[in-house]
């Protein structure tokens, strides 16, 4: 499985690479391929300064290992080896009335030190978070995300976007990061489902991802804006910065696992604003937009 998935997500990377290199006909993703001194490696593209895309990156690795004690802790687990692959993506547009969005997906195993697979597991998901709201967007995406989901099980939708809105919740600002998709994780074989039939459903959203984006992007991309859109904007970036450095439990285990820190925080992006105590003026577009990030919605 671990060798069926890691050859899925190479091409997903390729797949999603040319769909935003075609969209942003200007900038082209760098490569830069990387290993790790415990074990594995990644390949990771990033894109910088484009014309639709100021910053972006779509990675993938895999690596493997004795589990670092920290994260012994976290699984509750004694001295074991691990193996972890998956595709993480984060693209942060120029035009603030297109928006960022996030996606990830991973296949983990555990062994003990005989070798044997005691733990396999499955996760990810994707999110989008918007600077403007225009609600036909969020609609779009969540209706890929909704069509993904039954195709293999009815209820998958509304417990993973409802796991997705708890999960992108910035609790010390008391606000969503965005206004969410989907989100799982320990995704392990039971009498429903079996590891094969999660493959089927993780490689099902991933295969999604340029259907939900790509219409976003291109009906935004060349709206107008000003330097006052721009700024929230910036303003807004620094929450998505705050959520990943302090929350985000991607980063939180590439740091505790002596990750690549380029790719690690390639996620953040190039340029953010912290303005001391900022309100949005009551009834604009921007305050609209906050009111639903602190109030999740179905939009479905």
């Amino acid at each position: 499985m671990k060798n069926k998935f890691y050859q899925y997500i190479e091409g997903l990377q390729d797949k999603i690479v040319a769909g935003l290199e075609q969209i942003d006909g200007e900038a082209k993703f760098q490569e830069d391929l990387w290993e790790r001194e415990e074990g594995g490696g990644g390949r990771t593209r990033v894109i910088e300064n484009g014309a639709v895309f100021e910053k972006g990156g779509v990675n993938i690795s895999a690596v493997h290992g004795p589990l670092a004690p920290a994260m012994q802790k976290y699984f509750n687990v004694g001295e074991v080896d691990f193996f972890a692959c998956g595709l993480s993506l984060v693209i942060h547009p120029k035009n603030p009335m297109v928006p960022t969005v996030h996606a990830n997906w991973r296949y983990f195993e555990m062994y003990d030190k005989q070798g044997n697979v005691i733990d396999q597991w499955f996760g990810g998901g994707q999110d989008l978070t918007p600077y403007y709201l225009f609600e036909e967007d969020a609609k779009h995406f969540h209706e890929v995300c909704k069509r993904s989901c039954d195709r293999h099980n009815p209820t998958f939708y509304p417990e993973y976007k409802q796991k997705c809105d708890e999960y992108f919740w910035n609790s010390h600002r008391d606000e969503a990061r965005g206004i969410g998709g989907l989100f799982f994780d320990y995704c392990k074989a039971s009498k429903e489902m079996n590891i094969e039939d999660w493959y089927n459903f993780v490689t099902e959203v991933g295969d999604s991802f340029l259907d939900a984006y790509v219409p976003i992007v291109e009906n935004r991309k060349e709206l107008p804006y000003t330097k006052e859109n721009k700024d929230w904007q910036e303003i807004r970036r620094g929450r998505y910065v705050e959520f990943n450095l302090v929350h985000d439990k991607g980063t939180l285990f590439g740091l505790k696992t002596n990750g690549r820190i380029e790719s690690i925080l390639m996620s953040l992006p190039p340029h953010v604003q912290w303005v001391y105590d900022h309100h949005p003026e009551p009834g604009s577009e921007e305050a609209i937009l906050l009111n639903v990030l602190e109030h999740p919605k179905d939009w479905i």
